[in-house]
């Protein structure tokens, strides 16, 4: 790979013997060849530099532009995020001013994304719809608009917790990225099975993967999200904690997936507590966390947030360490209706007494 690097500089003397159009291909081709490779060298940012330093003293401006999209995709895979959004925000005037389209929608494409990973949704959002808008004007490559609809499943489940909507885009996500053998078809579907978990069908997951689309897919992460999906269906907090530090890369070093199997975590502690406290009307905090095997001061915070939340009816006794339970409130639709009936009939019995009172 340090060769290939070292080819792209070595050739520059060549390039200026042969026509513009051809030199910014052989480059193009070069740094995508080398980008593409992801062998992870560290030399990338740089490279990719140097070659934009370059086709800037060539005035090769095309050339330019698409390497600096390309860097602007490298500052987002590395953390970079503020150099990131200068670049973009500098690139996108001037491709406005131009006609390279797939570009612009490229490079609106990676602005939301980073929004999106600074977590500003509202920007990602205003991003992808401008992205969106640009492609609906061109013929989109399968690549590109695989990658739209990966992002708008991504944002439709972050901004509004809509997993029905989000995953239908995954399932089109998942089309485009299969289509041109992409590997990131895999993390596609891995948010579709994602999406089911969430919507609390976590039955549907087999039938899915059981497809002829999805079944050739069986690598490490798709694995996890099965079992995560068995974990959900039978409700079982240490299973699921257990299958944490199992698949670990895979349920925590992904963003999306960690963010939402958080959430997942919370409704899944919430409803085991509930399940170990109904006997009871008082109970000591203590005994539930021996019971759920988690730390004290965990269980004291969720209970306490389940009590503010109203998922439960009770207090928190901090002298005793006692969960403290109240009997819930009558709150019978049919005695709402039994009450306002006798409020009615109360009324129509004054007006009654009132009348019979004028005829005596």
């Amino acid at each position: 790979m340090e060769k290939l690097a070292d080819l792209i500089q070595l050739i520059r003397p060549f390039l200026k013997k042969i026509s513009k159009a051809k030199a910014g291909r052989i480059v193009r081709t070069l740094v995508d060849l080398f980008l593409d490779l992801e062998v992870g060298t560290g030399r990338e940012i740089e490279l990719c530099q140097e070659c934009i330093e370059w086709a800037a003293n060539e005035r090769r401006t095309f050339l330019k532009q698409a390497l600096e999209a390309r860097l602007m995709g490298l500052y987002y895979e590395n953390g970079r995020y503020e150099e990131a959004l200068q670049l973009g925000s500098t690139l996108l005037r001037e491709l406005k001013k131009l006609d390279d389209k797939i570009l612009l929608v490229e490079v609106q494409l990676m602005e939301s994304q980073v929004y999106y990973r600074v977590g500003n949704l509202q920007k990602s959002r205003a991003a992808l719809t401008s992205s969106r808008t640009t492609a609906n004007s061109i013929y989109c490559p399968p690549r590109l608009q695989a990658s739209l609809d990966l992002l708008s499943g991504i944002l439709h489940a972050a901004d509004e917790r809509d997993f029905k909507t989000a995953y239908s885009y995954f399932y089109e996500a998942f089309e485009g990225f299969d289509s041109i053998n992409s590997p990131r078809a895999v993390d596609a579907l891995t948010y579709m099975l994602l999406s089911k978990i969430m919507t609390k069908c976590p039955e549907e997951v087999p039938v899915i993967l059981s497809s002829k689309l999805a079944s050739p897919y069986n690598q490490r992460p798709v694995e996890a999200m099965r079992e995560v999906a068995l974990t959900a269906k039978n409700r079982s907090l240490a299973e699921f904690l257990r299958l944490r530090e199992t698949y670990k890369a895979e349920l925590l070093g992904d963003p999306v997936i960690s963010q939402h199997l958080n959430s997942f975590y919370d409704t899944l502690l919430g409803q085991n507590l509930i399940k170990l406290i109904e006997p009871y009307s008082r109970v000591q905090i203590n005994h539930i966390a021996e019971l759920i095997n988690l730390p004290l001061g965990n269980v004291e915070k969720k209970l306490s947030q389940m009590i503010l939340d109203k998922q439960l009816n009770g207090i928190l006794d901090q002298g005793s360490g006692m969960l403290v339970l109240r009997d819930e409130p009558y709150d019978s639709r049919d005695y709402k209706v039994a009450l306002e009936t006798v409020h009615s009939l109360s009324s129509v019995l004054d007006l009654l007494f009132q009348k019979a009172k004028k005829l005596a």
